[in-house]
């Protein structure tokens, strides 16, 4: 299996031109577009899979880019049709190569493709990238962070955080300051942080002994909590300020200005940000929140605890009087609607303060709205609904009382609903475990649905799960249709040009942020800054992928 190929040279001078034609050059080589993967790598015992856009009969592994070391030739490959994007592929299957270091598959006549990683720990770095992604949208403070020899900072920003006008009729101020903006522009929703925190927390009470002794570079790393909570922890002493100051237990939907503003740095962005009125939907996913972080920080920083169960209690009774589904009124805005039903989100909030509180009030409540949903799991989630995370922290949840038949009927369908998920990835020619679904951020749910996988592996310990959150990965690093990372600053071609302003306002792609993904259809992303319905950033979709990477650190 291991030989010298002394003549790859010559095949290449003479294969030049049409490699030239398909992609880029490294070290004089070309790459071709054509071979698409995981261009992070691959664990070293996990399946290894790329697609190849085009027809061959073998392929080779090749040390680097040194073509006269070829370490493996692969015969194991598969002819597929993908339909979604119109093209005949090969799957190249080299699970069985185990060896750790760095490499390109070599295709004859073809070319090379991206370098690749194997080895247990890939994952630890690009991990890192986008936590320090989300550092990097910390409003309300100075950030700075040097990712491969260039510094990305900004100053301190809108430290004016927010007027009152639309919640009481006065110009008078609130504290509103902290938090991560929320995309690529600057304004803060609650609505959208709820399903941020909740995966971000989600992956701290499933992966908690890999992620306490992350170290990040952050502001708070010398303090005694953890670094990945601290992050965290940034974005609930926002939500806080959030709570209507009348003591109601009501919270403002979001703290946004009117319109948006220009892609200008954030301590340029002087518009007045005002409080927007409340929606229970915000109410809702706040007492969540609040109640996942009540029990999270309680060995770290019991005042803290205190602070957001007490929080979280007065929003739970405002929900409880108060039972119709209530919009916010933001005609005045048009940032950011995120206006959604409530549902959802109060079945969230009862699961979390039964989980933190174990009262039965809320386990009633909970059981009562979990009981009426007819489908339990979701195969796909976001922010509009968050029914997902109530079930799976209630199925886990170390606490008596549960109902068994609702435990089963959970499990079930969270079995169901994954093992759907394995079926779309067997059946996508690039192993997308959303099949064929494209929509504005759609990447993100990609890796959210490793949430539903390693909630079904937690059930099953079956490896299938494994395999297919992680080909959601290595879907999001390059094993598409364009053969690139959709992640800023990590793995081959990333975007350049995504739709942010502190991108935009510095001329440079600031890193560890996934991008939105194509749509309506497999091949519609452009890596164009304007077009923010395929090249935006979110807060929400970097948690989701945060979540995936935390299952594989080593």
């Amino acid at each position: 299996m291991y030989r010298k190929l002394l003549f790859f040279s010559f095949l290449f001078l003479f294969l030049g031109c049409s490699m030239k034609e398909e992609g880029g050059s490294k070290g004089g080589i070309f790459v071709s577009s054509r071979i698409r993967l995981n261009t992070i790598g691959f664990l070293t015992n996990a399946e290894k899979k790329a697609s190849f856009a085009g027809s061959c009969s073998s392929f080779m592994i090749i040390n680097g880019t040194n073509t006269n070391d070829v370490v493996y030739t692969g015969n194991n490959i598969k002819n597929v049709y993908n339909s979604d994007t119109k093209e005949n592929l090969t799957i190249l299957d080299f699970s069985d190569f185990k060896t750790e270091g760095e490499f390109s598959i070599y295709i004859e006549g073809v070319g090379l493709s991206p370098l690749f990683k194997i080895g247990g720990d890939i994952y630890n770095e690009p991990f890192k990238v986008c936590m320090m992604g989300m550092y990097l949208w910390r409003c309300g403070t100075n950030v700075s962070y040097t990712y491969n020899g260039i510094t990305y900072s900004h100053g301190v920003c809108h430290k004016n955080d927010g007027n009152l006008y639309y919640i009481n009729s006065n110009n008078t101020t609130k504290d509103g300051t902290g938090g991560w903006h929320d995309a690529g522009d600057y304004n803060k929703y609650v609505v959208n942080a709820g399903v941020t925190v909740g995966v971000m927390f989600l992956a701290w009470e499933h992966f908690k002994d890999k992620l306490t002794n992350i170290t990040l570079d952050i502001h708070e790393k010398n303090n005694s909590i953890p670094d990945y909570l601290d992050e965290i922890k940034w974005e609930i002493e926002w939500l806080l300020k959030m709570e209507y100051p009348d003591g109601t237990g009501r919270v403002s939907h979001k703290l946004s200005t009117l319109n948006f503003g220009g892609f200008i740095m954030p301590e340029a962005e002087t518009q007045t940000r005002y409080f927007c009125p409340f929606s229970t939907a915000a109410t809702a996913d706040f007492v969540a929140m609040l109640a996942m972080a009540a029990r999270i920080f309680a060995p770290y920083d019991a005042n803290f605890t205190n602070k957001c169960i007490t929080a979280a209690k007065r929003a739970y009774n405002y929900l409880k009087n108060n039972t119709n589904n209530i919009d916010p009124s933001d005609s005045a805005f048009s940032t950011g609607g995120y206006k959604t039903g409530d549902t959802d989100d109060r079945l969230w909030a009862a699961s979390e303060m039964w989980v933190t509180l174990g009262d039965s009030e809320y386990l009633t409540d909970f059981e009562t709205r979990a009981n009426n949903e007819q489908n339990k799991i979701d195969i796909d989630f976001d922010w509009s609904s968050v029914k997902n995370i109530g079930m799976i922290s209630y199925l886990f949840a170390n606490r008596s009382g549960k109902n068994n038949s609702l435990v089963t009927s959970i499990s079930n369908a969270l079995i169901s609903v994954a093992n759907q998920i394995v079926s779309n990835r067997n059946k996508h020619g690039y192993g997308r475990p959303l099949g064929e679904s494209y929509y504005w951020g759609c990447n993100g749910s990609v890796a959210r649905q490793v949430v539903i996988l390693h909630s079904a592996y937690k059930l099953k310990q079956d490896e299938v799960y494994k395999e297919t959150a992680l080909d959601a990965i290595s879907h999001l690093f390059g094993r598409n249709y364009y053969g690139r990372s959709f992640v800023t600053g990590l793995g081959y071609n990333p975007p350049q040009y995504p739709h942010d302003r502190t991108s935009g306002a510095t001329k440079k792609a600031w890193p560890g942020r996934l991008v939105g993904g194509g749509w309506p259809n497999a091949n519609s992303w452009v890596d164009v800054e304007a077009n923010y319905e395929v090249n935006e950033i979110a807060i929400n979709w970097n948690a989701a992928l945060i979540y995936a990477l935390a299952w594989f650190l080593e």
